[in-house]
């Protein structure tokens, strides 16, 4: 489709969430308001009784956005740079408080003026029409916007700028000459990438009751055990969601986490709020499949994972206690599914190496937030700080070793008798378990560990080796 021509004497007229910047503002820093002042949740609904403008300047009085944080759709921004250049006077007109919008302006300086709600009139659709056509006359100005709101706006506009427009806007643009700005991924891969499906390996401890105790012939087991790691893995979708929108701002200042999908608003902060109700729905509908246990664990994975992402991760040590004690839970959870008993020595194991990377998980993105900002003293959003660093790794290393100990005493012990024919075979899982907790450890010090060292395990070749030879090590033990 043909562009519109550029005449440098006519204004180019601009909005804000979606267009501008690719996140919602009003929403940021609502869900700002309610991760950091939750108190303020009772006072919300009579700000909004005074209507949607006073609301949105009620808020803007309460939190203040950092501008430099906010996810700019950068093809946008250096069009408006290269055309302020030239000459051609911007305007920043948004539905957005003022308050918010001059402090974005001001960061960008690159806008002439800006028209915006003033906690009276909330300038969207037609009332931000009106506002143009009264300043600027009826084809008297180009806009640039993403949404159905914007339609009125584009009638009275002389040329039409559209930034990753949704379907029902381009198929009402499709007759008129327009310029598209998009630089969204495909929408099926943020929510992959939201939902974090690689991150449902995780789940597959809740397997480890039934192939520890060597329950393989019962196929109803199997059952049991798959409807609960879709349950268990919906949850922590859902869970996963939660956290991203209660870390959105400290994600934004994150080098990394900056481009999940909210932080780098490739979806929408309503979608999020949406499939969040619906992913808990289908995980306690499955649970209601299993023993009514199963649905308990559920139930507390979600109160300690809530509790978690809305206050325990900013606590020092609670933090990766709470972690660990939550891969635990999984196992507990398989044990609850199918009825297969827990042995304390798988307890006491996980709990263990848990704590040991829970730490390792702190302690790189600690030093991947220090090596970003060396300026900073901690990482945002965390109980941490440079000084724990030491501290960090010798609690892990330690944790780790414990781990290795647990290991071995459930090699020397009686119970260690009842499912392997020649335990002696097993002593060969202390080196290789000590070998890859030593090499996480040392990647992590060198720097080159994510801070998610999971995630890293499932993708490290040395990781599948180890583990390959120590399943071969447990079938051996039993077969001999």
């Amino acid at each position: 489709m043909a562009e519109p021509s550029i005449t440098a004497p006519r204004p180019l007229c601009i909005d804000l969430d979606g267009t501008l910047v690719k996140t919602d503002t009003f929403a940021q820093a609502l869900l700002l308001l309610v991760r950091t002042q939750p108190a303020m949740i009772f006072s919300i609904h009579h700000w909004a009784a005074g209507g949607l403008a006073a609301f949105k300047r009620r808020v803007a009085q309460e939190i203040q956005l950092d501008p430099a944080a906010l996810p700019y759709h950068e093809e946008l921004l250096a069009f408006l740079k290269n055309e302020r250049e030239k000459g051609r006077t911007l305007i920043l007109a948004t539905a957005s408080d003022a308050l918010p919008a001059r402090a974005i302006a001001a960061h960008l300086g690159i806008f002439s003026d800006v028209i915006a709600s003033d906690g009276i009139t909330n300038f969207k659709s037609t009332r931000k029409r009106d506002a143009l056509i009264t300043r600027f006359g009826v084809k008297g100005f180009d806009y640039a916007g993403n949404a159905t709101d914007d339609l009125p706006i584009w009638e009275a506009a002389a040329a039409v700028f559209v930034v990753n427009p949704c379907d029902p806007v381009r198929q009402a643009l499709k007759k008129r000459p327009v310029r598209f700005f998009e630089n969204r991924p495909p929408r099926w891969r943020s929510w992959l990438k939201a939902l974090r499906v690689h991150q449902w390996a995780k789940n597959v401890l809740i397997f480890l009751p039934m192939l520890l105790a060597h329950e393989l012939n019962t196929p109803q087991l199997y059952l049991d055990a798959v409807l609960a790691f879709f349950a268990f893995s919906f949850l922590a979708s859902s869970i996963y969601v939660i956290n991203d929108l209660m870390d959105l701002h400290a994600d934004q200042h994150h080098p990394r986490k900056q481009r999940r999908p909210f932080a780098a608003g490739n979806l929408s902060l309503l979608a999020a709020a949406a499939v969040v109700p619906v992913l808990i729905v289908l995980s306690l509908g499955l649970a209601q499949l299993l023993p009514i246990a199963f649905s308990e664990m559920l139930l507390i994975y979600l109160l300690i994972t809530t509790a978690y992402s809305w206050r325990l991760k900013q606590l020092a040590l609670l933090d990766v206690l709470t972690l660990a004690g939550l891969y635990t839970l999984r196992i507990l959870a398989g044990t609850a599914a199918y009825g297969v008993k827990t042995s304390g020595w798988l307890i006491a194991f996980s709990i263990a190496i848990f704590f040991s990377l829970a730490l390792v998980k702190r302690y790189a993105e600690l030093r991947e937030a220090l090596a970003a900002h060396p300026e900073k003293i901690g990482a945002r959003g965390r109980g941490y700080h440079a000084r724990h660093l030491p501290w960090l790794a010798r609690c892990g290393v330690f944790s780790g070793i414990l781990s290795a100990v647990v290991l071995a005493l459930y090699i020397t012990s009686p119970k260690v008798l009842e499912f392997y024919s020649r335990p002696v075979v097993l002593w060969l899982l202390c080196p290789l378990f000590l070998y890859w907790i030593g090499r996480i450890w040392r990647l992590a010090i060198r720097g080159t560990l994510s801070d998610d060292p999971l995630d890293f395990a499932a993708r490290d070749p040395q990781t599948w080796i180890i583990g390959a030879f120590s399943a071969a090590v447990l079938i051996l033990g039993t077969i001999l």
